[in-house]
């Protein structure tokens, strides 16, 4: 019967698993490196671009900003408190704290101040909103009720302002 040859000694297959994983490795590190050398150009490019602009601008004079031109909204001249009208929602629970602030805006001159409920009763800040073309108004009533978040009114059908420009929705602080 014949046989296949025998390996005389036990062949090293530790020794070259170790050496196949080292090549391995070192491929790895150069392709990581071919990589980051490609995306890193672009980078580098808007770096040095940055620099020198930063540095023209150190040694040249002052210039202007350039000016942006931005379509703005139609506005008219800041209408007076007394041709204003308010709603004033009770967005806290705290029973008649809408009143309250609806008694207290008008004897700051505020035209027509009414009040109501929200819908819901947890708002965690007071806010002051406003219909399109009222930011204006919306930031000097929220300066004169102590309120510091102003933004344009979203979500409520103009029906339900019964014609209000701002609106007043008390939280709870």
């Amino acid at each position: 019967m014949e046989h296949a040859q025998q390996i005389p000694h036990a062949f090293p297959w530790r020794t070259a698993t170790v050496v196949v994983g080292i090549v391995a490795a070192l491929e790895l590190v150069a392709l990581i490196g071919i990589g980051a050398t490609r995306l890193a150009a672009p980078v580098r490019a808007h770096a040095i671009a940055a620099a020198r602009a930063t540095a023209t601008h150190a040694t040249a004079p002052a210039k202007a900003a350039p000016v942006r031109h931005v379509a703005a909204l139609p506005s008219h001249p800041l209408l007076p408190r007394a041709k204003l009208s308010v709603l004033v929602l009770n967005g806290n629970g705290v029973s008649g704290a809408a009143g309250a602030k609806a008694v207290g805006l008008q004897t700051l001159g505020y035209g027509s101040s009414r009040s109501e409920n929200a819908p819901r009763h947890d708002y965690a800040r007071s806010m002051v909103l406003y219909l399109p073309g009222y930011a204006q108004e919306a930031r000097r009533l929220g300066r004169d009720a102590g309120v510091r978040i102003v933004s344009m009114l979203d979500g409520m059908p103009r029906a339900q302002l019964k014609g209000s420009q701002l609106v007043v929705v008390l939280g709870g602080s």
